[in-house]
């Protein structure tokens, strides 16, 4: 074992001391790398813990916000220390300043050819700062609409209703239509028919909005009383109520499945009708329907 390590000490055209201090400030420069990945880690934790307010069911924007800093912090620290102690151990064995120096000349050249990486980079950092979204977030950018499971300097992961999992590069995004922001809204239209007494109707409505509201688990789901707003439409077959469900981000559409099947039980408990499509076909002259159609297949004939 001995006689080995001389010889590649007689290899490497080194005394044992020199090796032996290379040897050592390379275990220094690994560790010294391991330990401060291990802080960044520590870090990003700490981020997330400071956002957490002990609600496991509902994560507030805070927390998106810091979990996609804590995750950014994580793999731009790693790499970055990976970068540094990878220079530092190559200065043990040759002189990095030719190196660095042709690497300027290159990343230079390189920056020309992929102008497209570095607008999806810049983008992505004025995306962070602007606090657009965040993960966990459910947006639609681009034509594409699903929650956020992925963000990076460099691309933005949305996973649809679907499960079909989109990669966006960050320099396409423009508009981003960020529809669980700080709170979200269930615009409920419930369609019940013309011989139904329309102030009756509302006090249906309000009376089993107001019950909603008071529930233990659905009215936790609220950020503010439901809005009973009235006549929205008068449609072909139905007048058509609406109802507004004001919620904590992305809770509005579990709210309004379950304000619908409430309204559909209590509408049909009050005997009011929720009509499907009708047409009524008014035939004009002297004839009767029967004599009219008997005439036209007579003609055909």
């Amino acid at each position: 074992m001995r006689d080995s390590f001389q010889d590649i000490i007689e290899f490497l055209h080194v005394d044992p001391a020199t090796a032996a201090r290379k040897a050592i400030a390379l275990v220094i420069i690994w560790i010294a790398a391991w330990v401060t990945n291990r802080m960044v880690g520590k870090l990003a934790d700490r981020i997330v813990a400071a956002a957490d307010d002990g609600n496991d069911v509902h994560f507030s924007a805070t927390e998106r916000r810091s979990a996609t800093i804590a995750g950014l912090l994580r793999s731009l620290g790693t790499v970055l220390v990976m970068v540094l102690a990878g220079l530092f151990t190559l200065n043990l064995f040759i002189s990095i300043g030719p190196i660095l120096a042709g690497a300027g000349v290159l990343g230079l050249a390189v920056s020309f050819g992929a102008q497209s990486l570095v607008k999806d980079v810049i983008a992505g950092f004025f995306i962070l700062l602007e606090n657009q979204f965040a993960v966990g977030d459910t947006i639609e950018v681009v034509g594409k609409s699903g929650t956020v499971e992925l963000m990076t300097l460099r691309i933005v992961q949305l996973r649809d209703i679907e499960g079909v999992l989109h990669t966006i590069p960050n320099g396409q995004i423009g508009a981003v239509s960020n529809k669980t922001r700080v709170w979200s809204r269930a615009v409920v239209d419930i369609g019940v028919g013309y011989d139904a007494t329309v102030d009756q109707v509302l006090e249906v409505f309000t009376d089993e909005a107001r019950a909603f509201a008071e529930d233990d688990v659905w009215g936790r789901q609220l950020d503010g009383p439901p809005e009973v707003l009235g006549v929205q439409d008068l449609g072909d077959s139905a007048v058509v109520i609406r109802t507004l469900l004001k919620t904590l981000p992305g809770g509005h559409w579990a709210a309004g499945r379950e304000f619908r099947r409430r309204m559909k039980n209590r509408l049909d408990r009050e005997g009011i009708e929720i009509p499907f499509p009708q047409r009524t076909i008014h035939v004009r002259g002297e004839q009767s329907p029967d004599t009219a159609v008997a005439q036209a297949a007579a003609e055909d004939a």
